[in-house]
């Protein structure tokens, strides 16, 4: 039976997805790990899941208005569904507790750089080599993979600072992207699960699915009527605040492990 509190979350994570193109899975661990009460390997990999369904649900409403990049999905997301899938691989030999300090240190990164001062005019259009791209989603793609994640918060700074997208072209395209590597890392994290004993909770995975859907056509709605500068900002403080928090209610048990980790 899933906690009556995951369900505002669930709303959360696919408003977040709709309107910034990430965050998804910012939201979607927490709520699995500290809602329902799931072990962060389960929920690492719950959180693949259901991010990907969103994403993919949620990137269907900017078809009409074409704002996806098809060119930025098969150069940045195919290498990144190949990256994901290595990280996923890496993760069954890294502690939970782990992945999600690395994945909030990650995150205060990412938010660094979508607050700096930069030209989003001058950055816009940019030519920038396809194998620059195809190595950007590469590496994105294993860094998410390791923390279980869609990778959101990493490919809308990448689309809009190295692939020159504008903010509301990124916001979409990183949803086809996410759904894509999602799918990839989900797949390896079946076995990762296997090989621990663990298993998922499938009622609990639909119907947060479900909800964040309904919560990712809310966002969409407003992102088309958010300005993009404004858009950024809101994200990399968003990034910030999350971050802080995970990298707080992990610091106990990261610190628990130390003396195992030196004996």
């Amino acid at each position: 039976m899933i906690s009556p509190l995951a369900l505002p979350g669930a709303l959360a994570i696919g408003i977040s997805l709709g309107l910034l193109g990430s965050g998804g899975s910012i939201l979607t661990v927490p709520v699995l790990v500290y809602l329902v009460g799931q072990d962060e390997k389960t929920a690492i990999a719950g959180s693949l899941f259901i991010v990907g369904s969103i994403a993919l649900a949620g990137s269907l409403q900017y078809l009409r208005g074409r704002l996806i990049d098809w060119r930025s999905v098969l150069t940045f997301g195919v290498p990144g569904m190949a990256g994901t899938w290595l990280g996923a691989l890496a993760a069954a030999f890294v502690p939970g507790i782990v992945q999600l300090a690395l994945f909030a240190l990650v995150m205060l990164l990412a938010s660094w750089l979508m607050l700096r001062p930069v030209d989003l005019d001058k950055a816009t259009g940019q030519s920038r080599a396809l194998w620059k791209i195809a190595l950007d989603g590469l590496t994105v793609g294993v860094i998410t993979g390791l923390v279980g994640v869609g990778g959101g918060f990493l490919i809308v700074p990448a689309l809009v600072l190295l692939g020159g997208l504008r903010m509301h072209t990124a916001v979409a395209t990183s949803l086809v992207i996410i759904a894509l590597k999602s799918y990839s890392g989900f797949y390896k994290y079946l076995d990762v699960l296997a090989g621990e004993g663990l298993s998922l909770d499938w009622s609990v995975l639909w119907t947060i699915t479900a909800v964040g859907i309904l919560g990712s056509v809310a966002g969409s709605y407003f992102a088309r009527r958010v300005p993009q500068d404004r858009l950024k900002r809101w994200f990399g403080w968003f990034l910030i605040v999350m971050g802080a928090y995970i990298l707080w209610r992990s610091a106990p048990e990261i610190a628990a492990l130390i003396p195992e980790w030196s004996a």
